[in-house]
């Protein structure tokens, strides 16, 4: 199979590298020409339009890394060749726009998947691997912490949630099994924070989710104190113990004893290209479909939702 890249900054030349490597580049298309410097003497099509790389060239699937305001546009762009898309996250910061988005692909029956790479990371793997197997029982309760100084330039204005927070949001609904029915937000910039006009910088939540499993978070990207990963630092409380991830260690506490897990066989350790690949192959949904996604994005969308009216929003299920 072969691909098109769309986009080559910063993590569209991470992209590059890896469809390169692999042999499944078929173009590159970038806006800003200078970019191609990037490429060296690789010898790949290289297109600042769009339209005229989907003309000449013959592609299986589209690998979307633009800035997030023009997702929308590039993916029908690949619909309308019947192309299947794997996309950055988000598929829109607008959630009826990701609505659209998701309806059509599945409509046309138009392979599309979210590049949602956290699930992938070995430890939320294993974690998960842990929960399933009932280590601590049933699931009861999940606490996550996430801080860390992050200042970066974007084409857009940062907020935490759209940047960072979907990720952790995303592995609620991952370890749990269930989907987010309620939601209670703040969002704020703290005093000392760093600047940007509209940036939205530090985050705190509540859900719950189907079956009474709570979920509370508490972020920010501008913490002058020890970092987390940037998974987050996490506590899943069950009905006979815990699993803490603090300080990129995993450790099972049963009965007033700690063990550190040490042992990842077992759990699957893909990225999120092999597992589109691989979701093309076996003409299967993959993990982190548009579809699946979505329900992801709505905990999102309804949590700024919650902190800008002051109050406790029901998260319904998308339709699509």
């Amino acid at each position: 199979m072969k691909a098109i890249l769309v986009g080559l900054g910063s993590a569209g030349f991470s992209w590059y590298k890896r469809l390169r490597d692999q042999g499944l580049l078929a173009a590159v298309v970038e806006v800003d020409e200078a970019m191609k410097e990037k490429m060296q003497n690789d010898r790949f099509p290289f297109y600042t339009s769009l339209e005229e790389a989907l003309q000449k060239e013959q592609a299986d699937f589209l690998v979307n890394v633009t800035s997030p305001m023009v997702h929308t546009v590039v993916n029908h762009a690949a619909f309308d060749r019947k192309l299947a898309v794997l996309c950055e996250k988000p598929i829109s910061f607008n959630y009826e726009e990701s609505i659209e988005v998701v309806a059509r692909a599945e409509r046309e029956k138009l392979p599309f998947m979210i590049a949602e790479n956290y699930r992938r990371m070995p430890h939320i793997r294993k974690m998960k691997q842990l929960l399933d197997e009932g280590v601590i029982g049933s699931l009861s309760s999940m606490d996550v912490q996430f801080y860390r100084y992050h200042n970066v330039q974007r084409r857009y204005t940062v907020s935490i949630l759209d940047d960072i927070g979907v990720h952790h949001f995303d592995l609620f609904r991952y370890f749990s099994g269930r989907e987010g029915k309620t939601v209670q937000a703040k969002l704020y910039n703290p005093i000392n924070a760093w600047e940007q006009d509209g940036a939205i910088i530090n985050a705190y939540a509540f859900l719950e989710m189907d079956n009474g499993i709570t979920a509370s978070y508490n972020a920010s990207i501008s913490a002058r104190g020890t970092e987390t990963p940037w998974s987050g630092n996490w506590r899943l409380e069950g009905t006979e113990g815990a699993i803490e991830y603090v300080g990129k260690e995993i450790r099972v506490i049963r009965d007033g004893e700690a063990q550190l897990i040490e042992d990842y066989s077992g759990i699957d350790l893909t990225d999120t290209l092999t597992e589109f690949l691989a979701s093309l192959r076996e003409g299967r949904e993959s993990e982190t479909s548009g579809r699946d996604y979505l329900k992801t994005q709505a905990l999102v969308h309804y949590a700024k939702l919650a902190s800008e009216f002051g109050k406790t929003y029901a998260i319904p299920v998308p339709i699509i």
